[in-house]
């Protein structure tokens, strides 16, 4: 019986997907230019909302962890620290899906240039019929929903005592990669009719892969300034990303398990 590919290679592949994305500021720079102007423009709004949160992080700690008020000293600080931590990390899982969903949607347009001019250069692209404006809508709400609850899990890791902040950043980085990939992938996998259950069918036998192109692109936005340079890159290796899981005569049937590399 043949074993499947190894996961540790299949994450570096995931990683090694992202640095092909960069390919295309040589070969199409100006829908790629186009992209950085709405992740500018949430970059700018999420930093100025983040700052405020920080600033006011020692009062919004206090009141979360009023329960503690009668604790002994030193415990009540080693739970404030450590809350405060994990608030940190949870606030850094929501920004890096926040940002990503915020940006793809305003920047639909600049966006939809960028991954049709991929799927151009990847060729063999039959599109579908796309989902309509409630469908995309309610996706994005469950999207929405689950980055939420993934904050919120982190911020309960953030508790866990002594490696309580270190757990919250090894588990936060990776469910957090694997929403932004989620949400990467929705719009090319979309234009070739694909619904979320068709969507998620498609990725879940690639989850390795998957995986390390969102942690990729999550560590890349955490780099000052690189989540504006990366977002038009993350754009278009999600599309490589899409051709790759996908048959290239797949439209509303079961996605096939792999697709060869040359049409990737």
């Amino acid at each position: 019986m043949s074993r499947g590919p190894n996961p540790i290679t299949e994450f570096f592949v995931g990683v090694s997907t992202l640095l092909r994305g960069f390919g295309f500021w040589r070969r199409r720079p100006r829908a790629m230019a186009l992209g950085l102007i709405p992740a500018a423009i949430v970059f700018a709004v999420l930093v100025v909302l983040i700052v405020l949160l920080v600033v006011n992080l020692d009062p919004v700690t206090i009141f979360l962890t009023g329960f503690a008020e009668t604790w002994d000293e030193g415990w009540r600080n080693l739970l404030r620290i450590g809350f405060g931590l994990a608030l940190i990390v949870g606030l850094i899982v929501l920004y890096a899906f926040s940002f990503t969903a915020l940006t793809l949607l305003i920047g639909d347009w600049f966006y939809e240039r960028i991954w049709r001019a991929v799927e151009a250069d990847l060729g063999e692209f039959t599109p579908g019929p796309e989902p309509g404006f409630w469908r995309s809508a309610g996706d994005g709400v469950l999207l929405v929903v689950r980055a939420i609850f993934t904050g919120l899990l982190i911020v309960l890791l953030g508790l866990v005592p002594l490696i309580g902040t270190v757990l919250a950043v090894v588990v936060g980085t990776f469910l957090s990669g694997r929403l932004v990939a989620l949400e990467l992938t929705t719009r090319p996998l979309e234009a070739r009719g694909m619904t979320r259950q068709q969507r998620r069918a498609a990725l879940r036998p690639h989850r390795a892969r998957v995986l390390g192109f969102g942690v990729a692109v999550h560590l890349s936005f955490l780099i000052p300034g690189g989540a504006v340079i990366v977002m038009p890159v993350a754009v278009a290796g999600a599309t490589v990303l899409a051709k790759h899981v996908l048959a290239n005569d797949m439209l509303g049937e079961a996605p096939a398990a792999r697709v060869t590399e040359s049409g990737a």
